[in-house]
């Protein structure tokens, strides 16, 4: 059964959009340095719909080759398993999803652990657990899946009466690592996460915790984490000179601005991601500044490993402008 903390990578990006590949070399070192499971590599937080076949499997092949034998590889050729994100825009049904899409793939790869990605918000479909159970009945290379539905706690306990104790249950959404893990209906063995990116040791030792029975401590991590995890999507409220519109940063985007905005290697996004609001850095600032100041042992590795004067960059009102358009109503050239 995979447990732990798998952390989804973010693929840096040189200024030119080409990949960074020795700043991504330089986030795995960082990432082995924690007591993370796994690294999941050129997946969704990695933009790979942006990503040409030949740089996914760079991204990869960079992953499997530093990490050796210290932690799993979740991603395809090479790796140990390989998500398979329910399939967007078609609309298939649960049950064509099962047939159509993710039997084949197991039924080709038998020594590859498939790991089904349940995600509707992302795709408009989803993987019904029943259909989930069946797979797992028939391919023995089925006995995980990554949990992100919103109604997670519910869909979750479902798939756990279905499969049994012996599947793992991987929560995919940050904000639910702890709760999956705790409720015994679901008890989820770990998690595939956005946050480790930045708080891979912080993620770990939460999961750890939990796994260990060790709620209180488990519950201080999660509490330490919650910032985090509530910047990984942001929302803010735009003027324009139009009106008032809403405006949503959506995962990568603003991990990777915190990400920049801390020294890290992690460039921008590709389009169509572009940057964010000059009022969602704030949201970002605020909360990296708050963990700073009350529980700095989130951050302090990234100061440590990098090099960088955390307090001075998220300090410098240049930098935060350089992240962000400018208005709104910004011209388009």
């Amino acid at each position: 059964m995979l447990t732990g903390i798998y952390t989804a990578l973010i693929t840096p990006m040189t200024a030119d959009g080409q990949i960074d590949e020795p700043g991504l070399e330089r986030l795995i070192e960082f990432q082995l340095t924690s007591s993370i499971a796994g690294l999941v590599p050129a997946g969704t937080t990695g933009e790979s719909p942006t990503l040409s076949d030949e740089e996914r499997q760079r991204g990869i092949e960079c992953s499997c080759r530093l990490a050796g034998s210290q932690v799993s590889v979740i991603a395809g050729a090479g790796a140990r398993g390989v998500l398979l994100v329910d399939p967007y825009y078609n609309g298939p049904s649960s049950l064509e999803i099962r047939c159509e899409y993710i039997a084949p793939v197991a039924r080709r790869f038998p020594d590859l652990e498939i790991i089904p990605y349940v995600v509707p918000a992302r795709t408009g479909t989803q993987l019904d657990p029943v259909d989930l159970a069946l797979l797992a009945t028939q391919f023995a290379n089925v006995r995980t899946v990554k949990e992100a539905s919103p109604n997670s706690l519910e869909n979750a306990a479902v798939t756990r009466r279905l499969c049994g104790d012996d599947f793992a249950i991987l929560s995919g959404d940050d904000a639910a690592n702890l709760p999956l893990m705790r409720d015994p209906e679901i008890a989820a063995s770990g998690a595939i996460s956005v946050v480790a990116n930045i708080a891979p040791g912080a993620v770990s030792s939460m999961a750890e915790a939990a796994l260990s029975g060790n709620w209180s401590e488990a519950d201080r991590l999660h509490r330490a984490l919650e910032p985090l995890a509530r910047i990984v999507h942001v929302e803010t409220i735009e003027q324009t000179p139009l009106g008032t519109v809403p405006c949503r940063a959506r995962s990568p985007l603003p991990i990777k601005t915190l990400m920049q905005f801390l020294g890290m290697p992690a460039g921008p996004c590709r389009p169509p991601l572009g940057r964010m609001t000059r009022s969602g850095v704030e949201v970002l600032r605020v909360a990296a500044r708050g963990i700073l100041r009350d529980d700095p042992f989130i951050l302090d590795p990234i100061a440590a490993h990098f090099g960088v004067d955390l307090a001075a960059r998220l300090d410098d009102d240049e930098l935060a402008a350089s992240l962000s358009y400018t208005g709104y109503g910004e011209a388009v050239s």
